[in-house]
């Protein structure tokens, strides 16, 4: 009887509906409000970042020496174009101004000299020396330790062009440096330099 009651007791053991695992509680609503409170400031940060690249000033682009030398080259060009306007006598070429501000600065000069300075043939020097003289701006003198030397010697109406010429070509840079930054003037000053150091070149 006994062994039937172990039987039975077995078989209602094993028919007896078995419960189910318990679920997995569901998570703390604190927990969820956290995880997407990160993923929010996650976004918003790299928002963020997206923008600061997006608003950064790009890097100039160095330019091949070659493009720089042409750029440079126009650039002086056109602004020693510009400032060969700004003359007392229009009637002068820019080549008649250059040897007689020349004669007025270094002189008196010989002809082959003027030549040097202008890096031009003696002859091509002769001709403008003789427009000069013929206008009364130069004249031609015998050197005081040599009769066979000619000098020039600027005379006084070709004193007064130069020095009128030279006042008008300061005013008109002075205002124009006088519209720039400190830094750009600066650079301006620097560059000088060197521009003098390849002109001597």
């Amino acid at each position: 009887m006994r062994s039937g009651g172990l039987a039975i007791e077995r078989l209602d053991l094993e028919t007896r509906p078995r419960s189910d695992p318990p679920a997995n509680k569901s998570r703390k609503p604190s927990e969820s409000l956290c995880r997407s409170e990160s993923l929010a400031t996650l976004i918003c940060y790299a928002n963020d970042v997206t923008d600061t690249l997006a608003q950064a000033p790009t890097r100039p682009r160095r330019a091949p020496l070659a493009e720089q030398s042409t750029e440079l080259r126009l650039a002086v060009m056109r602004l020693a174009r510009r400032i060969r306007q700004e003359r007392a006598d229009t009637e002068l070429s820019a080549t008649q101004y250059a040897a007689l501000a020349w004669t007025a600065t270094e002189g008196p000069l010989t002809p082959g000299r003027l030549a040097e300075l202008e890096r031009v043939t003696p002859p091509s020097m002769n001709r403008t020396v003789n427009c000069l003289v013929d206008s009364g701006l130069l004249v031609r003198e015998g050197s005081p330790d040599d009769g066979r030397k000619v000098l020039l010697r600027t005379t006084d109406e070709g004193e007064a062009i130069v020095r009128e010429t030279r006042r008008r070509r300061d005013a008109w840079l002075a205002k124009r440096f006088a519209a720039l930054s400190p830094d750009e003037r600066d650079t301006l000053a620097a560059a000088t330099d060197i521009l003098r150091r390849l002109t001597d070149q």
